[in-house]
C-alpha cells in the first residue's frame, strides 16, 4: 500500500486525483491538502502536487526535505527551476521526482510522435487549445513538445522554418519557444488539448491529442505514484517511465 498526499486537493484537478487513489486498491490517501496549507502528510511516502505555478516548487523542495517522492502536475515550470530541483535531488539520494507537464497517455505519445516526426519537415508549429481558467500559457505540455521537436530538428541539422514575417507589432506569430512558434487558444468549453502542425510541399501531418475530461490524466497519475520511488532523481516528463 503506497500512502499519498495530495496537495491542491480541492481544485479542478486535485479532486479527481484524491478519487482516483482512493479507488486503486493498492493507494491510499493520507492527506488532503488546499495550496498555502502547511505540509502536514501524516506518514505519506508519495505527494502529487496539483496547486499552483507560483507554489509549486516551494513545495517539491520541502517535500525533498522531507523524504518524500513527489509526482508534480502543475505547470509553469521554468528551466531554473528546473534545474534547481534537479540540484537539490542530488543532495537526497534515493528520492524520485516526477515533473509531467501532461498526464495523459494520447498528449505522451503525440509529444513522442511529434519529435520523431519533426526532423522530416520542413515547416512546424504548435497550437494549444485549453479551458480559459488555465492561468499559464503557452502550456506546459505546449513547451515541452517544443522543446522535444526542437531539439529532434537540431540533432538531424534542420533549419529554421521558412517565415518571412518581418512586422507583427501584435504577436500574432504567437510565442517562440527553442524557434518554434506556439500558438494559445483560452476557450469556454475547452479542457485540455494540443495540435502539431508539419509541413512539407504538398503535404501536412496534424498530430493531435484531445483531453475531453480530466479523468484521462488519471491513468498517467497513478503510474507516475506507482513508478516515483523506482526512479531517483529527477524525470521531466511521464515518457520517462513508458517503455517507448
Amino acid at each position: 500500500m503506497i500512502d499519498v498526499a495530495v496537495l491542491g486537493a480541492p481544485g479542478r484537478m486535485g479532486s479527481t486525483v484524491v478519487r482516483a487513489v482512493e479507488a486503486a486498491p493498492d493507494l491510499r490517501v493520507v492527506a488532503k491538502l488546499d495550496a498555502g496549507d502547511p505540509l502536514e502528510l501524516r506518514g505519506a511516502t508519495v505527494a502529487v502536487d496539483f496547486t499552483a505555478p507560483s507554489a509549486t516548487e516551494a513545495n517539491v523542495h520541502a517535500l525533498i526535505d522531507a523524504g518524500i517522492h513527489v509526482v508534480v502536475g502543475t505547470s509553469g515550470w521554468t528551466d531554473d527551476a528546473v534545474a534547481r530541483v534537479r540540484e537539490h535531488l542530488a543532495e537526497a539520494p534515493g528520492i524520485g521526482v516526477l515533473i509531467a507537464p501532461n498526464f495523459a497517455l494520447s498528449a505522451v505519445l503525440s509529444m513522442r510522435f511529434a519529435a520523431l516526426a519533426a526532423p522530416y519537415f520542413e515547416s512546424v508549429e504548435i497550437v494549444e487549445l485549453h479551458h480559459p481558467g488555465k492561468v499559464d500559457a503557452p502550456s506546459g505540455t505546449a513547451v515541452h513538445t517544443a522543446k522535444g521537436v526542437a531539439a529532434a530538428r537540431a540533432a538531424k541539422g534542420v533549419g529554421p522554418s521558412p517565415d518571412a514575417t518581418t512586422h507583427d507589432p501584435d504577436g500574432a506569430r504567437g510565442a517562440v519557444i527553442d524557434g518554434i512558434n506556439v500558438h494559445a487558444v483560452r476557450l469556454r468549453g475547452l479542457v485540455a488539448h494540443e495540435e502539431v502542425l508539419l509541413g512539407n510541399p504538398g503535404e501536412q501531418l496534424t498530430i493531435r491529442t484531445d483531453s475531453f475530461d480530466r479523468e484521462s490524466f488519471m491513468p498517467g497519475v497513478l503510474l507516475g505514484i506507482r513508478e516515483v520511488a523506482a526512479h531517483p532523481g529527477l524525470t521531466v516528463g511521464l515518457d520517462g517511465y513508458l517503455s517507448l
